[in-house]
């Protein structure tokens, strides 16, 4: 899953105060670290200078070094994709933590899942689960998907389908098409909380109109049952043929079959 280089309101406010490169390079070279960090993130993006990946490197370290904790989540970043830099998953995983440690949501979202993977440290759910949640209460999409995946697996945490129904709901209403899915799913089941075959359709077209093949394929199959919507084969094959292009093998069976 690719991840975006972190721009923080604080990195914005400075550049709105200083404006012009040459200052913020003038305060960079000063010691400034949310300058480094900007200047950093100029060199990263081409923006106002040539982009230099290796250049943007060494500014985020030396404002990494003062404790900025953007510039760490950036340090991690590039050590984990191997930018401007040789490709490091055990100093990936250090930056990501020292962000982490100051609260920074994407850091802790990122370190969650170094745990849950094993990349750059040993394999650990509960550690996953802890910087899942830390990272979800503060709003982050992906980390309330992944608790919400987590209690619904019994992985790392005990088993709990209210508490996965919960943050599954919090990261769809933030448009994670993941998230729409799975309580689309847990509502066509009735898993965690009574069956509702309007709300799983409405939920997997939510997702559906997001791109999500196996969505698309549930969809299909609703209009094609009447299911929580009105019977309709011309949706039906709409969606089912969306989803088929994707290569989703149960709906190019399907296709095969409705068109033979």
């Amino acid at each position: 899953m690719k991840y975006k280089i972190l721009i923080t309101v604080w990195t914005l406010l400075f550049f709105a105060t200083f404006c012009h490169g040459s200052e913020i390079m003038e305060k960079a070279q000063q010691g400034n670290a949310i300058a480094q960090s900007r200047l950093g993130l100029m060199y990263y993006t081409g923006e106002g200078v040539s982009k230099d990946l290796k250049e943007a490197f060494i500014w985020f370290e030396k404002s990494a070094q003062q404790g900025y904790s953007t510039a760490q989540y950036n340090m991690g970043d590039m050590y984990y994709n191997g930018k401007g830099t040789t490709k490091n998953l055990k100093e990936a995983f250090a930056w990501f933590e020292r962000s982490a440690l100051q609260g920074a949501a994407l850091a802790q979202m990122r370190l969650g899942l170094m745990y849950y993977t094993g990349e750059g440290t040993a394999k650990d759910l509960k550690e996953a689960f802890i910087w899942f949640e830390r990272s979800a209460l503060q709003g982050q999409a992906l980390s309330q998907f992944q608790l919400g995946v987590m209690h619904y697996t019994g992985k790392g945490t005990p088993k709990n389908l209210k508490q996965s129904l919960v943050w599954l709901e919090k990261s769809a209403l933030q448009e994670n098409s993941n998230a729409q899915y799975n309580l689309g799913y847990m509502y066509y089941k009735g898993q965690g909380t009574a069956k509702d075959l309007k709300k799983a359709f409405s939920w997997f077209e939510k997702s559906a109109l997001l791109g999500d093949a196996v969505a698309q394929y549930r969809l299909g199959l609703m209009y094609y049952k009447g299911q929580g919507t009105v019977k309709d084969l011309n949706k039906t094959f709409f969606w089912l043929d969306k989803s088929a292009q994707q290569g989703n093998a149960r709906a190019q069976a399907i296709m095969e079959g409705l068109e033979g």
